[in-house]
């Protein structure tokens, strides 16, 4: 029985950087998982991608119930809240398991602390943590962070993004090296031999597009707060959290939303993916809509130097006026927001960066939308 069907209810928390696969692994989780869960998903931006995600490919999530935290991590600003969330879904009836997808730039060992500290304080808690696990795109470590990783870093250095991948790695019990196919096999030993100097004691699974058995998830080892901290940069990361700084004061990393009604030149968009898209965005994602389709939505991603755009499902507003009453009757959120000319359909992308001109890339986008 593993984890799972024990008296309290076990929380398995999903983290790793911005792009690494966290939402593909989560969806083919729960498409596996026939037990009752629950799913807590946090994103740092204003729109929660990730959620919708994780509502149109998940088909267990129809009867999943599903948290939304967003414009904050639960590593820090949303902690409290992050906690209380999960306390009141333990309490429900028949739950025997929640998942949370934390943003890409939490801190994991944050997040356990608040685990660690809600059990000293509530001697008879109804959750537990279970397991961390990290997931790491093999590619971007090879092509960006490898000679990092293989090198000795210097401890007492500025944080900056490779601590917060270091951080992510060592602290889990877990790891889910992911996108294994963009790789070589030479390639790939030598992040696993990296991977494994930072991180020698967790289980690491390799993986394509998130494809892990749900049973090594659920029902594996149970995470042991105390060898994680033993780490000297667990040590520097709880002395920063006890200091009050946050995920935007320790990285240096923000985020805003490009939000427009009317459809995107398809040829435009794509030349800004493939040849104006900027350095300083570490990640992006979002829902899109183009002029010579009005019909799909298109998925729109990046990480690091892989960018694309993917047809998902139909707009509600492609829908005949049969569906269209039906999605209205179950879904009124929809037709709330309804606009009287483009329906539900809305370019909306999350971007997530470093020193990145926001009104030179809204400048760029706009430039991208189709002639009227």
């Amino acid at each position: 029985m593993g984890l799972f069907g024990k008296k309290r209810i076990p929380v398995v928390l999903i983290t790793g950087y911005l792009g690494s696969g966290k939402t593909t692994l989560l969806n083919n989780l729960l498409c596996q998982e026939s037990r009752k869960v629950a799913v807590v998903v946090n994103d740092m931006g204003e729109v929660n991608v990730d959620a919708k995600l994780i509502k149109n490919e998940g088909a267990k999530t129809l009867d999943t119930r599903m948290v939304e935290l967003s414009n904050g991590c639960i590593c820090c600003t949303l902690r409290d809240e992050f906690m209380k969330e999960v306390e009141g879904l333990a309490t429900v009836k028949g739950l025997e398991g929640i998942f949370v997808e934390a943003s890409g730039i939490s801190d994991p060992a944050s997040i356990a602390e608040a685990f660690l500290s809600y059990e000293e304080m509530n001697s008879k808690a109804t959750f537990f943590l279970s397991s961390i696990v990290t997931v790491v795109d093999a590619d971007r470590i090879y092509s960006e962070f490898l000679t990092d990783l293989e090198e000795d870093r210097d401890k007492e250095g500025d944080p900056d993004i490779i601590n917060l991948v270091v951080d992510q790695i060592e602290f889990c019990n877990i790891v889910i090296l992911n996108k294994c196919d963009l790789l070589e096999t030479d390639e790939i030993l030598r992040v696993k031999d990296a991977i494994r100097k930072l991180q020698p004691d967790a289980e690491l699974m390799q993986a394509i597009k998130g494809k892990v058995s749900a049973e090594r998830i659920l029902d594996g080892k149970k995470f042991d707060y105390q060898t994680a901290m033993n780490s000297s940069i667990i040590q520097k990361v709880l002395a920063r959290n006890e200091a009050g700084e946050t995920c935007d004061d320790e990285y240096g990393i923000t985020s805003f939303v490009f939000e427009e009604k009317r459809p995107f030149d398809r040829d435009r968009f794509m030349k800004f993916l493939s040849e104006d898209f900027p350095e300083t965005i570490i990640r992006s994602k979002g829902y899109i809509w183009f002029a010579d389709d009005p019909i799909h939505v298109q998925l729109v991603e990046s990480a690091g130097r892989n960018a694309a755009v993917t047809e998902m499902s139909n707009w509600v507003a492609a829908f005949d006026e049969k569906d269209k009453e039906e999605v209205f009757q179950y879904y009124p959120e929809v037709k709330e927001a309804w606009d009287e000319t483009y329906g539900d359909r809305m370019n909306q992308v999350v971007f997530i960066g470093r020193d990145y001109d926001k009104g030179k890339i809204r400048e760029i986008l706009s430039s991208c939308i189709a002639d009227q």
